[in-house]
């Protein structure tokens, strides 16, 4: 018979040997994202943001413009929200050894970082998100995954403390690919 004890220790087992998953995980998955290919030029992006109890708080499309240099990717994202509310973010990133990327944009804390394999992207970072008059310190966990026929799908943790506080999720399209379909 299964005590409660040994029902509580076999769950422990259990979880302690789930892990969260890294971006080697999809090594061999296809197309293969470089990031700084995929966004040089313009891309459309459509979102929304779900609060921790999974209910739809805002929606948005994004306009972003990217220039890569060789060097670097610039990004220059354009947000209108469903509320009418508009922002602007620019990023700067850089492409460093083995797939990882570094990255900037003005309400960004420090350097985000990333690292890319196969289909996917993980990138990290801390940033002022701005709520109402105020903003608040949080981090974004977010994980891409380009498909084929050249759809990104971007989900992104949003979280305080270790507590979530939602997600965030986006499609992004080339308006060449959108046409073709």
């Amino acid at each position: 018979m299964m005590t409660p004890r040994r029902l509580a220790f076999l769950s422990f087992l259990l979880l302690a040997g789930c892990s969260p998953m890294k971006p080697e995980d999809f090594a061999t998955a296809q197309p293969k994202l470089v990031l700084e290919e995929y966004f040089a030029g313009h891309t459309q992006a459509w979102g929304l943001f779900e609060d921790r109890f999974g209910k739809v708080r805002r929606q948005f499309t994004v306009d972003i413009t990217g220039d890569w240099n060789g060097e670097r990717l610039r990004l220059d994202e354009h947000f209108v929200y469903n509320d009418g509310e508009t922002d602007q973010r620019i990023w700067t990133i850089r492409k460093r050894a083995d797939g990882r990327y570094e990255g900037e944009a003005g309400d960004v804390i420090g350097t985000a970082s990333g690292i890319s394999a196969g289909n996917a992207l993980y990138w990290a970072y801390a940033m002022d998100l701005k709520i109402g008059d105020g903003k608040l310190r949080v981090t974004f966990d977010d994980w891409m995954f380009l498909q084929p026929g050249g759809a990104i799908i971007n989900r992104s943790r949003i979280s305080k403390w270790g507590v979530d506080l939602g997600v965030v999720t986006l499609f992004f399209m080339k308006p060449a690919a959108k046409s073709a379909s």
